[in-house]
């Protein structure tokens, strides 16, 4: 590139869903262009650095299989065969075909999808929110990804940020808790490694040795499913070894007497007997964190994916109020720092246009919904998706196909290429990208607003999402001020800017610096717990909860209270197996003996960039991590092709002998695309519901391996 050629500069954000939501530099040139993005030197987290994914963006924004322009489908469901149209075409066929539907099933009939392919609050998740509520269509609950985590967190310590990732830098004690940081975390494990570099000691818990888990000083492996188990057992141990913070816990906490009594048969020997985790480590690990303080917990949220998963993170939530880590700057536990955003979901979503009684299908089951086995009356006969590829990304994905290639489904689909799932759609709409519409993004990993300039010219004829939702809202006559507003408007309205968060904060500000921390506490004072002030009823850390209901936290259903799922739920936390393994399931064991686990890639994100030959290249091709021991037993060596399959479906990876999976357990990661493979790790995986949330069960899967043919 000719360095020569006058540029400007212009701040962006990261719109991928992932925790560190990277501040970054755009570089555009005076036509328009995005010629490079670079991390921005001046924010605390990015630090000037960006991931393997994300330092070459601007090479997405100019792929050459980019949609550039509305398509109409003129071949078969999933033979990707379009032809190009306008876009007054393409809204009158959209309007045309929805009004239709209307007429004679109901709006109930029609279901939008989506999820955090962009994380922005006038693009992404909630986007198209206020358009689907007014038009009446069918609520759907996205719970992809740290839903039932979000419902076990906030019944116990309420809406909290928590322990600031920054201030990870004053930790003398860091577990790591089912997330592997070097692949989708990096930037907080810079952190970490400041602090490792300073003493603090860094133990990964994690059911196989990650990227991460090698960094560690400890690696601790439990078995699938089962950090429920060492959860309970680590709080028996600090109870046990009268390690318990007697005084926090009497001021701050309610219910311990209950905890203690439920704790009691709960010790280290039964947990061993569980996990694999030696009892001598179990209470060498609940002593280094009582003792060793500042001490932080980072939670992933592979944490929630078995059934069990919210016991899980409730019982994780509790033990530094048990120890009194909260007391410290550094000490606590980080979930999602987003609750201390003061973001108004109710102004992007406007659950107020909700006509009463309307249905909810959840995202996870949309192939049971597609296919009929929901006997949903209507049936969904129109689906638009943006922001998510559920073919990938979704578990079941065999009956979302078959859902998808029903001919009377008309599937809208706003894409920037023909993934998966817009392999199957009937109109196809050109989306603009990051650099090209105004947007803050939204994070769930800092305590910063992050802003994202409109600099680059979309090519073709791509336009942001929410000018698609403008343009149809106009085609249905929706008067609403949310249908007419500029991304601009929408940004000054999305924001609560009076907020005590927000003090100096503006829009104006964001736009001339790029980012802004919140005022909620720096990383070398923040302790927001020292004296409890929980943002829960009792305004304590909740051990006990009486009369708790499952439910969906509002954001990830259209901020919808309709239709909760509403079982009760134990008032205390608990180990709760998982359904697929072989000690809960021997009979389905015998067909299927191998756990699976199905991480995220460290070369895409989610199923982002999966379709790039430069990522997939340093990807590698789809694979299957298999121990020494489980391979011989089926004839298997390393590089051979296998099929992984249970009674959900198959898909094909080369084997990977390795160490880095004990017997019984084998590790295929997300996101590649199946039109590019013979099946993807979803093809295998069960769209049952955890505990809490509605949470998907992506680690709580029995498969076999075997040679393919």
């Amino acid at each position: 590139m000719n360095e020569q050629v006058a540029t400007e500069k212009f701040f962006g954000g990261c719109p991928h869903d992932c925790p560190d939501t990277c501040s970054m530099v755009f570089e555009v040139d005076k036509q328009g262009v995005l010629l490079r993005v670079r991390g921005n030197p001046d924010h605390p987290i990015t630090r000037g650095g960006l991931c393997v994914k994300l330092k070459d963006y601007e090479k997405r924004h100019y792929h050459p299989d980019r949609v550039l322009y509305p398509l109409r489908r003129v071949g078969p469901k999933g033979a990707k065969k379009f032809e190009r149209i306008t876009w007054d075409e393409a809204l009158d066929e959209i309007t045309t075909r929805w009004k239709d539907i209307i007429a004679k099933y109901g709006s109930q009939a029609i279901i939008p999808y989506s999820y955090l392919g962009h994380q922005g609050l006038v693009h992404g998740l909630n986007g198209g929110d206020a358009f689907f509520n007014r038009l009446g269509a069918t609520v759907c609950e996205r719970t992809f990804c740290g839903e039932g985590s979000c419902t076990a967190w906030l019944l116990t310590v309420g809406p909290t940020a928590g322990l600031d990732p920054e201030s990870y830098v004053h930790s003398k004690y860091i577990v790591i808790w089912a997330c592997n940081s070097v692949s989708t975390n990096l930037h907080h494990w810079a952190i970490v490694q400041e602090a490792q570099a300073k003493g603090a000691k860094v133990v990964v818990i994690d059911a196989y040795a990650s990227r991460t888990a090698k960094g560690a000083d400890w690696h601790i492996c439990p078995k699938p499913g089962t950090d429920g188990a060492l959860a309970m057992a680590v709080i028996h141990s600090i109870i046990e070894q009268g390690l318990v913070d007697q005084d926090y816990v009497d001021n701050y906490t309610l219910g311990f007497a209950e905890l203690k009594e439920r704790a009691k048969s709960r010790t280290p020997e039964w947990a061993e007997a569980i996990t694999g985790v030696p009892a001598a480590d179990i209470r060498k690990l609940a002593y280094e964190l009582a003792t060793a303080q500042p001490a932080a917990i980072r939670m992933g949220v592979a944490l929630e994916r078995h059934y069990g998963g919210g016991q899980t993170i409730r019982a994780v939530s509790c033990i530094p109020a048990l120890t009194g880590a909260w007391r410290h700057v550094g000490g606590g536990v980080t979930q999602f720092p987003v609750w201390e955003h003061p973001y108004k979901f109710d102004v992007i979503c406007r659950p107020d246009l909700i006509p009463e009684g309307t249905r909810v299908v959840n995202n996870l089951q949309i192939g049971r919904a597609l296919i009929g086995e929901m006997k949903l009356d209507p049936p969904i006969m129109s689906m638009m998706c943006w922001n998510s590829n559920p073919v990938t990304q979704a578990p079941e994905t065999d009956k979302i196909v078959q859902g998808l290639m029903r001919e009377n489904l008309f599937l809208v689909s706003a894409e920037h290429f023909i993934s998966d799932t817009a392999s199957y759609a009937d109109i196809v709409l050109p989306a603009s990208m990051g650099a090209e519409m105004e947007d803050m993004i939204l994070s769930w990993g800092h305590l910063h607003l992050t802003y994202n300039s409109k600099c680059a010219v979309s090519p073709g004829e791509a336009i942001p999402n929410n000018e698609i939702f403008r343009r149809l809202a106009a085609r249905f006559g929706f008067e609403e001020d949310n249908f007419k507003w500029s991304d601009t408007e929408c940004l000054q309205h999305y924001v609560d800017w009076d907020s005590p968060a927000c003090e100096g904060i503006t829009l104006d500000y964001l736009k001339s610096h790029g980012f802004a921390r919140l005022k909620v506490g720096t990383k070398d004072d923040r302790a927001r717990h020292r004296e409890g002030n929980f943002p829960t009823p009792s305004g304590k850390c909740e051990f006990l909860v009486e009369g708790a209901k499952n439910f969906v936290a509002g954001p990830f259903r259209q901020m919808y209270e309709g239709f909760q799922p509403g079982e009760d739920l134990d008032p205390l936390p608990d180990y709760v197996p998982g359904r697929e393994s072989p000690a809960t399931n021997p009979e389905l064991a015998k067909r299927y003996p191998l756990n699976i686990v199905s991480p995220k890639s460290h070369g895409f994100l989610n199923s982002c960039y999966a379709n790039m030959d430069k990522k997939i290249r340093a990807q590698g091709e789809q694979f299957v991590m298999i121990n020494a021991a489980d391979a011989s037993a089926r004839g298997i060596i390393d590089g051979d092709r296998v099929q992984v399959s249970n009674s959900r479906g198959a898909f094909k990876g080369v084997a990977r002998i390795t160490s880095d999976v004990n017997p019984g357990i084998v590790v295929a990661t997300l996101g590649y695309w199946r039109q590019l493979n013979d099946g993807t790790v979803n093809s295998i995986s069960s769209a049952e519901f955890t505990d809490m949330g509605h949470a998907p069960s992506f680690s709580d899967n029995l498969v076999e391996v075997a040679l393919a043919n």
